[in-house]
C-alpha cells in the first residue's frame, strides 16, 4: 500500500482531514462530537500541538494544526486511534472507522493560515447544513468568539494577529474575515480531485524541496515526486558539468554514446521516477522502450567507467541542494 507524503519539522503547520470509511457516519450524537473536542484539548498537552481550527460534520473532520516538535504523524496516529476505540466501546462497533491514513497539507506560515481558517470555519455552510457559521456548534468558530477561559486550549492568538492587533478590535475584524471571500488560491486547491502536499509561496515550496526531497523519496511514496527538482533544472545542472548547450542533451547519433544526454536521462528517472513514457516525450524518443535501453546502456557505462558514478553522484548532488 501506497503511504502518503509527509513532511515533518518544528513548527511546521498541516490542515489534515479524514472521513469515515465508505463515507460512514463517524459522529452519531452529541456525544460523540464532545468525545473527539476533548481528545483535541487533551492532545494539545500531551503531543505539544497547537490546533487552530477544526470542524467536526457528520462523517468528517477538519483541522488546522501546528506541530513544534515535528510530530503530526505520531499525534494524529493518537487522535485517530484514541477515538475509534472510544467511539467503538460507544455503539458497541468493531474495526476501522476511518477510511485509511489522514491526508494532510503542509500549509506555509502567514497569511495561508487565515484562509485555512475561514474555509474550515465556513464548511458546514458550504455543505448547506447552516445557513450562519454562528449556528454551528462543532467547530473551533465559538471559540474564536468567546473570551472563556475553557477555549484556552485553542490557539488562536496566531490567527488574531494575522487580522488585527491582538489587543483592540480583533473580534470584530475576525467576524469581518470570516465574511470575506475565501482566495482563489484556497478554493483552487480544494476543487482538486487530489491535493496537493504543499501550499504555499515558490519560495516556501523551494525550501521544502531542498530540505527534505532526498529522505522522502520513495517508490511507496507517490506524492514524494512533488518534491522533485524540476526536469529544467536536472537538464540545467548536466549541461553546467559537461559544459554543453542544453540542446546537446536532445540529440542522438546512432552508434555514438552521447553521456550527457544518457546521464540526464538516467537522473530524470532517479530523481523524479517519471514514467518511460514521460521521460520519452521530455528527451524527444520514440517510445517507452528506446528510454529503457538508454538507461539500461547507461548503467553498463556506469560499471565499466568508474569515475562515472562520482560524477553523477556529484551533479544529482548539485541538484538536490541547489
Amino acid at each position: 500500500m501506497s503511504r502518503p507524503l509527509r513532511i515533518e519539522f518544528p513548527g511546521a503547520w498541516y490542515y489534515v482531514t479524514n472521513r469515515g470509511r465508505h463515507g460512514d457516519i463517524v459522529f452519531v450524537d452529541k456525544y460523540d462530537y464532545q468525545v473527539f473536542v476533548d481528545l483535541l484539548e487533551e492532545s494539545v498537552s500531551m503531543w505539544d500541538i497547537g490546533i487552530s481550527a477544526y470542524c467536526l460534520m457528520p462523517n468528517q473532520y477538519h483541522m488546522l494544526i501546528r506541530t513544534p516538535g515535528a510530530n503530526i504523524s505520531r499525534s494524529m496516529r493518537h487522535i485517530n486511534g484514541l477515538y475509534t476505540q472510544r467511539y467503538n466501546r460507544a455503539h458497541d462497533f468493531d474495526g476501522p472507522l476511518f477510511r485509511g491514513r489522514f491526508k494532510s497539507i503542509l500549509i506555509e506560515e502567514g497569511d495561508y493560515l487565515l484562509e485555512m481558517v475561514k474555509y474550515i470555519h465556513r464548511y458546514p455552510k458550504k455543505e448547506k447544513m447552516i445557513d450562519q457559521i454562528d449556528r454551528y456548534p462543532w467547530s473551533s468558530h465559538p471559540g474564536y468568539l468567546s473570551k472563556a477561559k475553557k477555549w484556552d486550549w485553542l490557539n488562536k492568538k496566531i490567527i488574531f494577529s494575522l487580522i488585527s492587533d491582538i489587543r483592540r478590535g480583533s473580534l470584530k475584524a475576525y467576524r469581518q474575515a470570516m465574511r470575506d471571500n475565501i482566495s482563489e488560491d484556497i478554493l483552487r486547491v480544494f476543487s482538486m480531485k487530489k491535493f496537493p502536499a504543499i501550499l504555499g509561496e515558490k519560495s516556501f515550496i523551494k525550501w521544502v524541496r531542498n530540505e527534505f526531497y532526498a529522505g522522502k523519496s520513495h517508490r511507496q511514496v507517490p506524492d514524494s515526486a512533488i518534491l522533485a527538482p524540476d526536469v529544467d533544472w536536472i537538464k540545467i545542472a548536466v549541461s553546467n558539468e559537461y559544459r554543453v548547450d542544453e540542446s546537446e542533451l536532445m540529440k542522438s547519433r546512432r552508434g555514438i554514446f552521447n553521456e550527457p544526454r544518457g546521464v540526464a536521462i538516467y537522473l530524470t528517472r532517479q530523481l523524479r521516477k517519471d514514467s518511460l513514457e514521460a521521460i520519452g516525450n521530455e528527451f524527444s524518443m520514440a517510445g517507452y522502450s528506446s528510454v529503457s535501453s538508454a538507461i539500461v546502456r547507461m548503467k553498463r557505462q556506469m560499471s565499466k567507467d568508474k569515475k562515472l558514478p562520482q560524477r553523477i553522484e556529484k551533479i544529482k548532488s548539485r541538484i538536490i541542494n541547489r
